[in-house]
């Protein structure tokens, strides 16, 4: 059974739960103005533009976990279309909240289809390398456009 309030006791209790944040500042002319390229982003727990490019980069794979404030990313299995033979499963870890070189890390695993089995395989270094360059550099971008407005 759901309990109802009168609508003097719903509003009270709205005014006193939002009376106190009314008094939290003195307008917008006190706060500090946002600076959207900053390299360090704090409302999640690591660099925002690397969490969204990495996001964008890897849009096309199946998303097993993501977790913005430990700054993992995990893919499923994703076979291409035109190579169903073979799969890939990746993890990006955000390693630092500054948008850096050295922020972003792809681990990746990879099978291929021996007989109806999924064998694992070995993976280019070459590859991993490549999806770390094209995450940050979506990520330079990004700030780039938040710079530019």
């Amino acid at each position: 059974m759901v309990r109802r309030l009168s609508a003097p006791v719903s509003a009270g209790l709205l005014l006193a739960a939002l009376l106190p944040l009314a008094a939290c500042g003195g307008g917008a002319k006190d706060r500090p103005k946002a600076d959207l390229a900053a390299s360090k982003v704090t409302t999640i727990g690591v660099n925002a533009y690397l969490w969204r490019a990495s996001l964008d980069t890897l849009s096309f794979m199946p998303m097993v976990q993501t977790d913005s404030n430990g700054g993992v990313i995990v893919t499923d299995w994703y076979a291409n279309p035109s190579s169903p033979g073979e799969r890939m499963k990746l993890t990006v870890s955000i390693l630092d909240q500054d948008l850096r070189a050295d922020a972003v890390r792809v681990a990746a695993s990879r099978q291929v289809n021996q007989g109806g089995q999924w064998v694992d395989a070995p993976v280019k270094a070459a590859t991993t390398q490549k999806l770390e360059e094209i995450i940050l550099t979506k990520a330079r971008d990004l700030r780039r456009m938040a710079i530019a407005g």
